[in-house]
């Protein structure tokens, strides 16, 4: 029991803030409650309240210093062609555009940081935040849980299904990025 406690504790730790990659270790998590190490419910509130209170605070940022942000954000071509974007999706599209930049990778800051740089109201990003962590949430642990109760015993197989998982989607979704773009 005392070590599912620091796991949980860890688990809350790496989902607070945004610019840590935490897909496979979630879902890994998601396998261990499959086999009965980690309690199911409890796990996901965790790491719910982890990655909406990490949203939450990167906005904050964006919202009272937008200034320093935004210079911060112009200093590459990049990053000043990304929050371009971010902003013109979000200024156009609203909550739908913050729950979708969240799942394109480094948007769960990017979104959170350029919703309070435009000052998009509390209320609405907290509700895009909520829905968009939720859906995060029920597919990376989801994931992971039906790896784990679809390999027979459990054991450390198991938690090689989330980060095998994590790699198939990321593999598939370069692709996809790559036969769309223009030649």
């Amino acid at each position: 029991m005392e070590s599912a406690l620091h796991l949980y504790a860890l688990l809350l730790l790496v989902t607070v803030p945004p610019m840590i990659p935490n897909s496979a270790l979630l879902a890994g998590a998601g396998a261990l409650a499959a086999a009965g190490s980690l309690n199911l419910p409890l796990l996901a509130t965790i790491i719910l309240a982890g990655t909406v209170l990490g949203d939450l605070a990167v906005y904050g940022v964006g919202r009272k210093w937008s200034g320093r942000a935004t210079t911060w954000l112009s200093r590459s071509p990049r990053r000043r062609s990304t929050l371009a974007w971010t902003t013109n999706r979000i200024q156009r599209y609203g909550v739908p555009s913050v729950i979708g930049v969240r799942f394109v990778p480094g948007g769960r800051g990017m979104g959170a940081i350029t919703a309070g740089i435009v000052d998009l109201p509390f209320r609405r990003f907290l509700l895009a935040a909520c829905l968009s962590e939720v859906i995060f949430v029920a597919c990376t642990i989801g994931l992971g849980y039906l790896g784990g109760r679809l390999v027979p015993g459990g054991g450390p197989t198991a938690l090689l299904i989330g980060p095998a998982v994590s790699l198939l989607v990321a593999g598939v979704t370069l692709v996809v990025q790559r036969c769309r773009r223009p030649a």
